[in-house]
């Protein structure tokens, strides 16, 4: 019976988000303010008290997330005890910190890089994503590659929920085909670029040298990483995935599914919100799920 603990990604947000965590447990507080220190604004002020469209910001978005997961986790104190974690995307930097293979400062500087570069690589190519629902992931995998342009998937959520991404119009030309082939939606996205494509060259290049320059530990438990979905220990092994992850797709099905195979019978997401713990449950029926952001 091993325990899981999983890291949701951008999109987990809402307003008020930490805030009751913040004035609970004293640790939790303490990596807040921490944090206003390292961005160099008060961003639990918009955390706490800002509007949807305030957290929407990129430079607050992924931070933010980020900062809330990794205090939950430390709030659960001895409780947090993983034999395995995982992250969606963003949530694998959450992951890798509250495990120990990468520090909470140099954690957060690497989030907000990786948030300020998306953003730039977004501005520089009018991109996309959209959800495909209720089709096979080989047939949409087969639309993309068919596609003229730049369309790959993007995100394997759950067994009939996959994410594409690329540029505006591949992305719609890409989802007609796959209503066309029986997709039950094919809708895009309200996201600011196409996330996990090579579009995000530019980002990957520009998080890459934070990366390789920020010091790695072994983390107390194996990290599932999005790129090949494996458990990773070693840290040259961690970093190279991490590079990777910007322009390669987040596996979050085989994630789960071989966290399940290796042992993991209860999955515990922590964080904003609780869309993993749904995905866990489609994934692996029948396992324990649930969801902690606050104690």
């Amino acid at each position: 019976m091993a325990k899981a603990f999983v890291f949701p990604g951008q999109g987990a947000q809402f307003p008020g988000m930490g805030k009751d965590l913040c004035e609970a447990v004293p640790a939790a507080r303490e990596m807040f303010e921490q944090a206003n220190d390292i961005l160099g604004f008060r961003i639990t002020d918009i955390m706490f008290g800002g509007t949807a469209d305030e957290l929407k910001q990129t430079a607050v978005t992924q931070p933010a997330v980020f900062i809330h997961s990794v205090a939950m986790a430390r709030a659960l104190g001895r409780a947090f005890a993983p034999d395995m974690v995982a992250g969606h995307s963003l949530g694998e930097f959450s992951a890798l910190v509250a495990a120990g293979a990468l520090g909470f400062e140099e954690g957060l500087k690497l989030v907000s890089i990786r948030a300020l570069a998306m953003q730039k690589a977004c501005e520089a190519t009018p991109s996309t994503m959209a959800a495909v629902l209720a089709l096979a992931d080989e047939r949409v995998e087969e639309i993309c590659a068919a596609t003229p342009g730049v369309v790959v998937a993007a995100n394997y959520n759950c067994p009939g929920q996959l994410v594409i991404s690329g540029t505006v119009e591949a992305v719609d030309e890409a989802c007609e085909a796959m209503k066309a082939a029986g997709a039950k939606r094919a809708l895009r996205l309200a996201v600011g670029g196409a996330f996990h494509s090579p579009l995000m060259e530019p980002a990957r290049v520009e998080l890459a040298a934070g990366i390789e320059a920020a010091p790695f530990a072994k983390p107390v438990c194996p990290v599932y990483q999005n790129v090949d979905a494996r458990p990773h220990t070693d840290p040259a092994e961690i970093r190279r995935n991490l590079v990777a992850q910007l322009t390669s797709p987040v596996r979050w099905t085989q994630t789960v599914l071989g966290m399940a195979a290796d042992g993991a019978t209860e999955f515990t997401e922590l964080g904003p919100g609780s869309v993993l713990a749904g995905l866990v449950s489609k994934i692996v029926p029948g396992v324990q799920v649930a969801s902690k952001q606050n104690l």
